[in-house]
């Protein structure tokens, strides 16, 4: 992580294999997403079957679980690759950690054997694209409140409901798709061609636009026994997908945000301004010590918190520590460096409106900073806020 950013020298705490996987990933996104990705953003298209290919040829999708073709490679690792994914763009991490760290983890933390031989194989290789569907149109930071419903009807189950911004709908081939049941909430591994299953891409999103979004609807959606996930019982199951899509959040906004800092840190110290370059006058650096301390206050976070994942010590109420911090500071860098590079801030020629634009949705989805902060609260004072 050669950076004039790391002040703390955090690189020195990684080791060997964990710099390795960040360069072959930073190399991978230099290549590959950087010379188009802002193309795709003003299109509001991106080739995500193309991209899950390399990606899982490089073994990033799902490249924290074990078996079936995935890497088992470590917390930190991960967080890694992620941060090096959103320093591309935001819908490109979106993209693997919606594949490996919901759709895949759900099936391979709560599927039968049969169903993660199906799936994870060719989902880790990107052969197959998975998406998760928890938001609902009317139940987003709420989904105890789901309104899709699966009912029996002999061995067979029937859904009904809507599912809306679903990263990688329009292209899914499994949805992994919750709904309340008689028993309470349930999982279902749903193929996405199965009659009564449409989903429509989501289009005029003005954020994360390099990155493909849709809605569900289920009419009638008749599915066999075996489509449950039989591990997945209650709200719980599909809460715990979000923690273990969270922690990637904590390491890619990060990503985004260096990106940002890089960019005005190059632009101050070439843009001449009253005879001397921006970065020579002192509220110019003011901005960018603020935001440097930010930053590696934030990649410290992450690390600690990648430790405690890969020593199995994690808790959700600390993945929402780092959530509710690393992409609140992260958007915070994204603006001020807008502010360095003026006019120019807003030109699709430099990425960093396009990663502001990208960390307003970030800093919504996966739990808003309202509900990371009641999750926090709950855990300082015993008391739940949330009704």
């Amino acid at each position: 992580m050669s950076t004039a950013l790391d002040l703390l020298d955090i690189d020195a705490s990684l080791s060997e294999e964990e710099r390795q996987i960040q360069a072959v990933v930073r190399q991978l996104i230099d290549d590959r997403v950087r010379p188009h990705v802002a193309g795709w953003y003003e299109d509001g298209q991106v080739p995500a079957r193309e991209l899950a290919r390399e990606f899982g040829k490089l073994g990033l999708l799902g490249m924290h679980l074990t078996g079936y073709g995935c890497a088992g490679a470590s917390a930190v690792a991960y967080g890694l690759a992620c941060l090096e994914l959103e320093a591309g763009d935001s819908g490109v991490r979106s993209l693997v950690s919606v594949q490996g760290s919901l759709a895949m983890y759900a099936i391979w933390r709560f599927g039968s054997e049969e169903q993660k031989q199906r799936w994870l194989p060719a989902m880790a290789a990107g052969e197959a694209i998975g998406c998760f569907g928890l938001t609902e149109p009317d139940h987003g930071s709420d989904p105890a409140s789901m309104a899709t419903r699966a009912r029996r009807d002999g061995d067979d189950w029937i859904l009904n409901g809507a599912k809306m911004w679903i990263t990688n709908a329009p292209i899914a081939d499994v949805g992994v798709i919750w709904a309340r049941t008689d028993e309470g909430v349930r999982g279902f591994a749903v193929p996405m061609d199965t009659p009564g299953v449409t989903a429509r891409e989501i289009r005029r999103k003005m954020s994360l636009r390099a990155s493909l979004t849709g809605e569900i609807a289920l009419d009638d959606v008749r599915l066999p026994a075996d489509a449950r996930l039989p591990e997945a019982i209650g709200l719980k199951a599909p809460l715990s997908c979000l923690t273990e899509a969270r922690h990637g959040i904590v390491w890619g906004a990060l990503g985004a945000a260096r990106d940002c800092l890089e960019t005005a840190l190059s632009y101050a110290t070439t843009r001449t301004q009253f005879g001397r370059p921006l970065a020579g006058f002192q509220l110019t650096q003011a901005k960018l010590a603020d935001m440097a301390v930010e930053w590696n206050k934030g990649l410290l976070l992450a690390l600690h918190l990648g430790r405690l994942a890969d020593a199995g010590k994690l808790r959700p109420e600390q993945v929402s520590v780092g959530k509710l911090n690393n992409v609140r500071e992260a958007l915070a860098i994204a603006r001020e460096c807008r502010t360095i590079l003026g006019a120019n801030g807003v030109s699709g020629e430099y990425p960093v409106m396009r990663h502001a634009n990208n960390l307003e949705s970030v800093l919504t989805y996966e739990g808003t900073s309202e509900i990371h902060q009641l999750v926090i609260g709950q855990r300082l004072t015993g008391l739940s806020a949330f009704a």
